[in-house]
């Protein structure tokens, strides 16, 4: 139970630092911020509280508001893993520091920045509830607005786009009023390592080790 918790207030912090990154850029205004309407949204599927979610715009435009930085770690973990940090961080020189001693301890290390650019690929993802909905139609509907995969599994429709066409496509499905149930700007490997059972845990291990830091907000690697 307490594991639980622990993820959902981790969840929750890394939430509120999107929404304070979004009002800082676009301001408090969700209908002129498409940012702060995507986290706004990813909130409340995490079921953040409504007043948690105000609290949280009110902080970031507050003068007392942190301002965070978004700083992107690049390295590699044992077995040739390569591993994607994101950060969103007031404090560069501990973020930087953290990042390095959870990857020194697993027997990984910290690389130079780009070092990573020929392995991952950034892209945006959109979570809608697929009921009522014809995939191949909306395939159809969506070519022109950057769409260039869609999948469907368990109810759910998976859409990618590049990450350039993330705010094009928010508005064409938001303008549709499709049930989008999450967005999300993730990064795809484009070549992969193959591991063994007992290889694959050590190297869950080390992306639980540093997803629990403050300052991470997503963790990629490219194991098959």
């Amino acid at each position: 139970m307490f594991a639980r918790y622990d993820k959902m207030a981790k969840a929750f912090t890394r939430i509120g630092k999107e929404i304070a990154i979004a009002v800082k850029q676009g301001g408090p205004d969700p209908d002129g911020n498409p940012r702060l309407r995507a986290a706004m949204r990813n909130a409340k599927s995490l079921n953040m509280p409504k007043d948690r979610i105000e609290a949280a715009i009110k902080r970031a435009v507050s003068k007392d508001a942190g301002d965070f930085s978004e700083v992107v770690y690049e390295g590699y973990g044992p077995y040739g893993v390569a591993i994607l940090i994101e950060t969103a961080t007031d404090n560069t020189t501990r973020t930087v520091a953290n990042v390095r001693m959870h990857l020194t301890r697993g027997d990984g290390s910290l690389g130079k920045t780009g070092s990573l650019d020929f392995i991952f690929e950034r892209k945006a993802l959109f979570n809608l509830n697929a009921e009522g909905l014809d995939v191949e139609e909306l395939e159809l509907e969506l070519i022109d607005h950057g769409l260039e995969e869609i999948n469907l599994d368990e109810g759910t429709i998976f859409i990618y786009t590049a990450f350039t066409d993330y705010h094009k496509m928010q508005t064409e499905l938001e303008r549709r009023n499709l049930n989008i149930s999450g967005s999300e700007l993730v990064r795809i490997p484009l070549t992969t390592v193959e591991l063994t059972e007992e290889q694959e845990e050590e190297i869950n291990e080390l992306v639980e080790k540093i997803e629990e830091d403050e300052d991470v907000q997503q963790v990629f690697i490219n194991v098959k």
